[in-house]
């Protein structure tokens, strides 16, 4: 292979991009050494006790891009700082990299095989090394692969191939409550041609992945509510409404046989995906063996008639998170309860409204209160489904850059989850996002002993480089 390689490039550009790579090579060790101090800092962001340390990763972020030659401050929220550093040469583009800070808390502790805050190199069954650490994969080792290539990219050329800005936040753990806020008083700080975010995976070890879609989500939390107490199970059982029977049973009537969510109008305003897309995923041969199996099921348990692939990544949901009521100790405690609740969240698809979608939860509930009970609700924010354009120029020149580096062609794909701040960068920013990461499934991300391989820090640090290459 040549400098010019096969995307077109020219030949000086080429070398200049090889002399790059051979930088993050070269600087392999001192880029774990930064990551490993990252993560050495306990940015539990939903824990009170640990504010102090969500601030000291604020500052460290801050300080790694102020050494990087960028603008960088730290800005207070009501809650945990953001971070934004800016270069501003002139460059024809402008992209904007997001991630965050903060990491999950780590219990049960008693389940991890080191300090969670204590990193270390670790080896999978396979042979393949790793970093162990909380924050390994998400997200301080994802976001360092992306100042690592900014650092490399520097020390070659002195200068980046577009303008960047980096927004890092630290309560992406705890749903970023300060962020709304932040945009609203602060979002030209982040105007930008386009938005990169390293928070997601790859298809596997070996293949790149570009996620395409992230479903919307839409929180909601009901309360039944029967009798102005709890009652004695021996005086009134019989002839006492019980408000975890009444819950149970509207909650087992929001799905049907085959899976389907019965609210009315649910499914109205769901957008098929193209057959161009379906027959990509069906070639894909992702089946139960492979998603399912490794947390210990079987049998896919969504709409009917979808393939596993459309349930996780195209289909809407809902799924009861929580129930809860009456006694929960130890031994027994006979009561009917005065309340029940159950936590439930929606995962929308495009072009569902998570408002319209709320409403109808509302309207379904009601609906099948018996006598004497009252439903009262309420719902974190919404936010909706996001789309990249296949058609989209950033997205080719993204996939090219990535088979370049990793020799297979990137599978395109959409996510069940959901990232809301993608969403917040389209209706503030007007920007599309292109969501770039290398986790794998196998991460252990929010569980005890989280890793991140080191192929996916090395590879993905030099997969930014070829990607902000092609981006100019």
């Amino acid at each position: 292979m040549t400098h010019a390689d096969t995307d077109g490039m020219s030949p000086d550009k080429g070398l200049l991009e090889h002399r790059i790579l051979d930088q993050v090579d070269a600087g392999l060790d001192s880029s774990l050494k930064r990551l490993f101090d990252f993560l050495r800092i306990p940015s539990i962001s939903t824990d009170p006790a640990h504010a102090k340390a969500c601030r000291t990763a604020a500052q460290w972020a801050a300080d790694a891009l102020t050494e990087l030659g960028l603008n960088t401050k730290v800005h207070p929220t009501t809650g945990h700082p953001v971070v934004v550093a800016r270069t501003d040469t002139g460059a024809a583009r402008r992209v904007l990299f997001y991630g965050h800070y903060d990491v999950q808390p780590v219990d049960p502790l008693e389940l991890w095989e080191s300090g969670p805050f204590e990193p270390r190199f670790g080896e999978t069954a396979d042979g393949r090394r790793t970093i162990v650490a909380r924050g390994a994969a998400d997200d301080k080792g994802q976001v360092l692969t992306f100042l690592e290539a900014l650092r490399a990219i520097k020390a070659v050329t002195g200068t980046l191939p577009v303008d960047v800005t980096v927004f890092l936040e630290g309560e992406e753990e705890c749903g970023s409550p300060s962020l709304p806020a932040f945009l609203a008083a602060e979002g030209s700080l982040l105007k930008a041609d386009l938005a990169l975010v390293c928070d997601t995976g790859m298809w596997d070890a070996a293949t790149p992945s570009i996620t395409t879609g992230l479903r919307g989500i839409q929180p909601v939390e009901v309360t039944i509510t029967g009798p102005n107490r709890d009652l004695h199970s021996g005086l009134y059982g019989g002839a006492a409404r019980n408000p975890i029977h009444v819950l149970c049973d509207i909650i087992a009537a929001a799905h049907d046989a085959d899976g389907r969510v019965t609210l009315p109008g649910f499914y109205d305003d769901v957008r098929e995906m193209p057959a161009d897309v379906r027959a990509a995923w069906a070639a894909l041969d992702f089946g139960p063996e492979t998603f399912l199996a490794p947390v210990g099921l079987s049998v896919p348990a969504g709409e009917a008639d979808r393939m596993l692939i459309e349930q996780i990544q195209s289909r809407p949901t809902l799924e009861v998170n929580g129930m809860f009521g009456g006694y929960m100790g130890a031994g027994t405690k006979t009561i009917i309860p005065s309340k029940a609740t159950a936590k439930v969240s929606f995962r929308l698809v495009a072009d569902q409204d998570p408002a319209k979608v709320r409403a109808a939860f509302e309207a379904f509930v009601r609906a099948r209160l018996p006598a004497d009970c009252e439903a009262t609700f309420s719902a974190g924010e919404g936010s909706r489904a996001f789309l990249v354009d296949p058609a989209s120029p950033d997205l080719a020149r993204a996939g090219a850059a990535l088979e370049a580096e990793w020799g297979r062609t990137p599978v395109m794909v959409g996510s069940g989850g959901s990232i809301p701040i993608v969403g917040r960068f389209k209706d503030m920013l007007g920007i599309d996002t292109l969501l770039i990461g290398f986790g794998l499934d196998d991460d252990r991300v929010h569980s005890p002993n989280e890793k991140y391989d080191l192929t996916s820090f090395h590879k993905g640090t030099r997969s930014w480089v070829r990607i902000l290459s092609a981006l100019a």
